[in-house]
C-alpha cells in the first residue's frame, strides 16, 4: 500500500487479489493520502507482449475526494501511466498546462482500449506522468496493451520499453467519517 503517512486512518480487507476493500477517514485536505491496490508485476518488453487486458467492478462512495485507477509503470517507473475509470471530488490529473477550468488535456476525445478518454501529460518532479480520464464508470474491461501500443506509435513511450507494475486500486485524497471501497472483482491478463 502506497501512502502511509499518518494524516489519517484506513482498514483494508481482503478476501483475494480480486475481491478486496478498504474502510478510510482522510481529512478534505489536498494531495493523495493513500493508494491501496493491487499490483501484477509483468517485467516484459510491451513489443513481446500479445494481450494486457483487465476487468474490475467496484462499489465507490458518493462522499470524499478520489479516482478509481489503474497505474501502470513502465521503463523502470520512469514513466507511471494513469487509466481513471472513475473519479468524485476535488481530484485532477498533472498536466503540462492549467487554464481557469484546471489541467489542460494533451489529447481529447481519444478512443482507444475500448473507452473515450482525454489524456494529460505532465511530470510529477520523478517520473513522467500519462493520465487517461473518462466519464465515471463503475465496471468495465480495459485493453491496456491498446494503450501502451498507442503510447508507443505516437512517441510518448519508446519503442522498446517494458512493462513493469500493473495496478489497480483507490487513489484517495480525502474520505471523511469513514468511506467504504469495494472491489468487487477483478482480474488481470498479461501475455
Amino acid at each position: 500500500m502506497w501512502g502511509a503517512n499518518g494524516q489519517g486512518t484506513q482498514t483494508i480487507w481482503a478476501n483475494s487479489y480480486s475481491n478486496w476493500g478498504v474502510i478510510a477517514t482522510f481529512p478534505e485536505t489536498s494531495g493523495v493520502k493513500s493508494y491501496p491496490n493491487a499490483s501484477w508485476p509483468a517485467n516484459r518488453a510491451i513489443s513481446s507482449l500479445g494481450r494486457v487486458s483487465s476487468s474490475f467492478n467496484v462499489t465507490v462512495p458518493g462522499t470524499g475526494s478520489y479516482a478509481t485507477a489503474y497505474d501502470i509503470w513502465t521503463d523502470n517507473n520512469a514513466y507511471e501511466i494513469m487509466l481513471w475509470m472513475n473519479k468524485n471530488g476535488a481530484v485532477g490529473p498533472i498536466a503540462a498546462s492549467y487554464d481557469a477550468n484546471g489541467a489542460v488535456p494533451s489529447v481529447t476525445n481519444l478512443s482507444v482500449g475500448g473507452h473515450t478518454w482525454n489524456v494529460y501529460r505532465g511530470s510529477n518532479g520523478s517520473n513522467q506522468v500519462y493520465s487517461f480520464i473518462r466519464t465515471n464508470t463503475n465496471s468495465g474491461t480495459v485493453d491496456i496493451l491498446a494503450i501502451l501500443n498507442w503510447l508507443r506509435t505516437n512517441s510518448w513511450l519508446n519503442s522498446g520499453s517494458v512493462l513493469g507494475n500493473v495496478q489497480f486500486g483507490f487513489e484517495i485524497t480525502s474520505a471523511p467519517g469513514g468511506q467504504r471501497f469495494t472491489v468487487n472483482s477483478y482480474s488481470t491478463t498479461v501475455s
